[in-house]
């Protein structure tokens, strides 16, 4: 019988965690380890491999054949280009510390789509295969463009069989006609809520006068869009982080129960001003007590409050094909299934791309508007995107659940060849996964009644943790 090769890593409770490269997993003790090194595993180990597709007989079993579907099913492959991210102004009429995108001031003239970009963004867009499509506006502050942002709505709503827009907005000044469109049911609003009011004085809005027009205009976004139309982003600054029960005591205010916490980026002006280079240790510790203060929430809510990247990574490890964040796939191939075009009709594979390359520290761009796209440059770094083969991932059980971000690395180090386990990307996950399996194997019925709820099932089911003795 021929068994897949097996990772593993050591767990707090003394056993081992094992993983193939499809993403199946268990645990066992030290003596199966040794036994299955020196291969000297006996036929109870070869009868529990072989039951939870860890092992087959021939190609044509079909244990051998669940594992190849399973493996596969495991790859992100890109689809057309269905998605794309728009940046017609880069003003904003905000000045946030932690600003990530290199924004101008509100006044600044030659920062925004002239009338020749936004004919040629359209004829860009016209020019797609997908029958569907999302558009997302950046900025900047894209509500002072809502011109352009009609354009294209307009546009799109014609062109496409479906289309759905996203307005990335800070919420600080909405005039009755912003309000007319954000009332649209295809268009939806994320905006960044850091927490109660003064956190969120401190790291956006400075005055209390703009504060309050802004909690104001949250209110008034819950009551005329409904809470599902909106998601809002809390950035932590790991210095001096808020405590969890505050942050989710502001989006429980709103009735807002998805938090998508997000560590200030090294990208923009936050380069400068904060030390969010090497901050995983601080940033996973702040993690994983959040998580913990809302497994104690929802084990006595009668409606649940999630985290919404932890969810997704807890769901990337119980079940295959589970690709929708971008940031989290493997092969992580960008520039195909979506990408940003610029304020200057320049275009990009990421958001995070268009920033380093602001920032000056590596062109990323991928042509423009006006003379095509040109993705050669970029899927010469695509060759490496992915984590199969790379000699510090091949050996980690969490390989299948994990990806890359080449960019990330390139904007943080200036490289992509750093070792990955030394690589804030390669810290942040692991801890997360480390987190996520002590949560499966937790006998805690507060830890398993979270699970059941944001892994979607209506009860933990025991046989996620499977234990070989």
């Amino acid at each position: 019988m021929s068994v897949v090769p097996l990772k593993f890593r050591p767990t707090s409770d003394g056993l081992l965690l094992f993983a193939d490269d499809a993403g199946g997993y268990f645990k066992s003790d030290h003596d199966f380890l040794r036994r299955y090194a020196l291969g000297h595993l006996n036929p109870l180990d070869l009868r529990f491999l072989h039951a939870n597709g860890h092992a087959f007989d021939e190609v044509t079993d079909l244990a051998y054949a669940g594992f190849e579907h399973r493996f596969a099913s495991r790859l992100y492959s890109p689809t057309e280009l269905d998605y794309v991210i728009l940046v017609p102004t880069l003003r904003c009429n905000l000045a946030c510390g932690y600003c990530q995108v290199s924004r101008v001031n509100e006044n600044t003239t030659g920062f925004d789509w002239d009338e020749r970009t936004i004919e040629a963004v359209l004829h860009f867009l016209d020019k797609l295969s997908a029958k569907k499509i999302k558009v997302e506006f950046q900025g900047g502050e894209p509500l002072l463009r809502l011109d352009a942002i009609t354009r294209v709505r307009d546009f799109c709503r014609a062109r496409f069989d479906a289309s759905e827009f996203v307005i990335c907005t800070n919420l600080q000044e909405v005039s009755a006609e912003a309000w007319a469109l954000l009332e649209q049911p295809d268009v939806f609003t994320s905006t960044s809520l850091d927490g109660n009011p003064a956190t969120h004085q401190v790291q956006r809005t400075i005055t209390a006068d703009k504060t309050a027009a802004f909690f104001e205009n949250v209110a008034t976004a819950v009551k005329r869009l409904g809470p599902g139309k909106i998601s809002a982003l809390p950035t932590i600054n790991v210095s001096r982080p808020p405590e969890p029960q505050s942050v989710i005591d502001a989006f429980l205010a709103y009735d807002i129960r998805s938090i998508y916490l997000r560590p200030v980026n090294y990208q923009g002006f936050a380069r400068k001003r904060f030390d969010a280079r090497a901050s995983a240790s601080r940033w996973n510790h702040y993690y994983s007590s959040f998580i913990d203060a809302l497994v104690e929430f929802n084990w006595s809510s009668d409606e649940s409050i999630e985290e919404y990247y932890f969810v997704h990574c807890l769901r990337r490890v119980l079940r295959s094909g589970h690709n929708g964040h971008a940031d989290l796939r493997n092969p992580n191939i960008v520039g195909h299934g979506y990408l940003v075009i610029d304020y200057d009709g320049r275009l990009y594979p990421t958001d995070e791309a268009r920033m380093v390359t602001r920032v000056g520290q590596f062109d990323l761009s991928m042509g423009d508007v006006f003379t095509g796209l040109s993705r050669e440059p970029i899927d010469t770094l695509n060759a490496e995107a992915l984590n199969n083969f790379h000699p510090d991932c091949v050996h980690c059980p969490y390989q299948a659940f994990c990806g890359v971000d080449l960019i990330d690395d390139l904007s943080r180090y200036g490289r992509i060849d750093l070792p990955k386990h030394l690589t804030d990307f390669c810290q942040r996950h692991t801890y997360i996964f480390d987190k996520i399996f002590s949560m499966i194997y937790s006998a805690d019925p507060k830890v398993q009644k979270t699970l059941a709820i944001w892994s979607g099932a209506p009860r933990f089911d025991a046989s996620l943790a499977k234990v070989h003795q």
